[in-house]
């Protein structure tokens, strides 16, 4: 990189599968937007075909996306993408969004940017999303389905490298559960800010948006943690990305359509606990307009999120499905959710086009610094 007359802010917003990541990404890009500031997003995943890329650049943002490992893994791959981003419209902030079920992200990404690309970028505060319902699970607060030890492992470590823990979706719980959850995390991680945020409704984004807009990340030690341990947990995690092609002889209504699948899907999963099952619908015609749903627990209802308003005859439709279970098992989960549509659909046919299922491998991490230099 050459050198640049002034530095960009480099944002980076982690969080377990099915945080809330790409809204809160969403929300906060608009904001430094409407303010005035070009800003870049680069969003990372262990597969490719990405339901958040495809969400993002439908609302209209600079969006690179960083296929096949972690930022940890791929931190040539990162910088080469700001240098793109940079390239097409010289972005002053980027934001960038991690794999959810990566960590000892400090240490591997924004210290070796500090010391590598100092000149370039200031560093933000590292912020980690937490669902309330997923946390207040793991932290005994109610019952309900939950990962296994060494998945939780995973969850654990991103909330104690976190300088800034958001409880997102607050709208989700009442005052006294968010009360509750709040005083957990700071007796568990006292080193974090622990701040409380609903992307949904907009609550809490003003103190959470200043607190990374404003402020340079302060050094400290980095956490302890082994990658054995962590690399198991991964392991347990099947991932499965797909694009289906789908046509129609008249035409179909693709919000019900993607309620019809999610529900499908859940129910083929059976007790395999969903870490976050993603999908989007978009027009054959290309326009940009899209339709997304997520589905972040086993017992929740799908959801839209993004709705198309008018009937289509042919789309293209992405599927992210993360969940405790063999990867084979999530292979034919889909394709006999996808064989199944023409009879939920009358006159559609399916074809899938794309379809990649895997463990994610051991994480290596390209550079690690566990003690930068002040002001490194």
């Amino acid at each position: 990189m050459s050198s640049p007359t002034r530095k960009a802010r480099y944002i980076m917003i982690g969080g377990f599968l099915g945080a809330g990541k790409t809204t809160a990404v969403a929300q906060l890009a608009q904001r430094l937007s409407n303010d005035g500031l070009r800003v870049g997003l680069i969003t990372n995943d262990q597969g490719s075909e990405l339901v958040d890329t495809a969400m993002l650049r439908a609302r209209g943002f600079a969006t690179e996306e960083i296929p096949g490992g972690c930022f940890c893994c791929r931190f040539s791959s990162l910088s080469e993408a700001a240098q793109r981003l940079t390239a097409a419209s010289a972005p002053e902030v980027f934001i960038a969004e991690p794999v959810g079920s990566c960590t000892d992200l400090v240490a591997t990404v924004s210290y070796p940017l500090r010391r590598l690309y100092g000149d370039h970028f200031t560093i933000s505060p590292f912020s980690v999303l937490v669902d309330p319902i997923r946390a207040s699970r793991i932290f005994g607060l109610e019952g309900g389905g939950s990962f296994s030890s060494k998945v939780l492992y995973i969850y654990q470590k991103q909330l104690e490298e976190a300088d800034v823990i958001v409880i997102g979706k607050t709208d989700l719980i009442d005052e006294s559960r968010r009360k509750e959850l709040r005083a957990i995390l700071e007796s568990h991680y006292p080193h974090a800010q622990i701040l409380t945020a609903s992307p949904r409704t907009k609550a809490g984004l003003d103190e959470w948006f200043e607190r990374i807009t404003s402020n340079e990340q302060q050094p400290r030690s980095a956490m302890a943690i082994d990658y054995e341990v962590y690399a198991e947990g991964e392991a347990l995690l099947g991932w499965l990305n797909a694009t289906v092609h789908l046509t129609s002889n008249s035409t179909f209504e693709p919000n019900p359509l993607l309620q019809l699948l999610a529900a499908d899907v859940q129910t083929r999963l059976g007790s395999s606990e969903i870490a976050h099952f993603k999908m989007t619908i978009s027009p054959a015609t290309g326009l940009s307009d899209i339709a997304a749903i997520s589905v972040v627990r086993n017992d929740i209802v799908p959801e839209l999120s993004l709705t198309l308003e008018a009937p289509l005859s042919g789309a293209q439709l992405i599927i992210n499905l993360r969940a405790e279970a063999a990867p084979e098992v999530l292979q034919s989960v889909i394709k006999d959710a996808i064989r199944a549509l023409p009879s939920k659909v009358p006159g559609l046919r399916a074809e899938i086009e794309h379809l990649e299922f895997f463990r994610p491998g051991k994480p290596m991490p390209t550079h690690r610094i566990a003690e930068p230099l002040a002001g490194s």
